[in-house]
């Protein structure tokens, strides 16, 4: 396997148990009742399941993003980029009037 596709895998799969992990702990310090959602009525489950798998692919798919931006090479220095050391720079503007 490539990997570029490892790399983008194991993000994916961190970001996914976070995702549960996330899900869990909403559930189980009850926060706007979702524990008496979950344990107490018909469609609980159902509901805790959904709210568990759209967490995982949230968390999922900003690990990925974060991941892909941390590639960036930090010695790509263009002329696009603002100077980093926070020193100000004069810029020359022009009046159309």
């Amino acid at each position: 396997m490539p990997k570029l596709i490892k790399f983008l895998f194991r993000n994916a799969l961190g970001g996914a148990l976070a995702g549960a992990f996330f899900s869990g702990l909403l559930i189980w310090s009850n926060v706007a009742g979702l524990r008496h959602l979950v344990l107490e009525t018909a469609d609980g489950p159902l509901a805790a399941g959904i709210m568990t798998v759209f967490f995982m692919i949230t968390f999922a798919s900003v690990q990925m993003g974060r991941a892909i931006m941390g590639m960036a090479d930090p010695e790509d220095n263009n002329d696009l980029t603002p100077p980093r050391n926070g020193e100000m720079v004069a810029i020359r503007v022009h009046d159309r009037g």
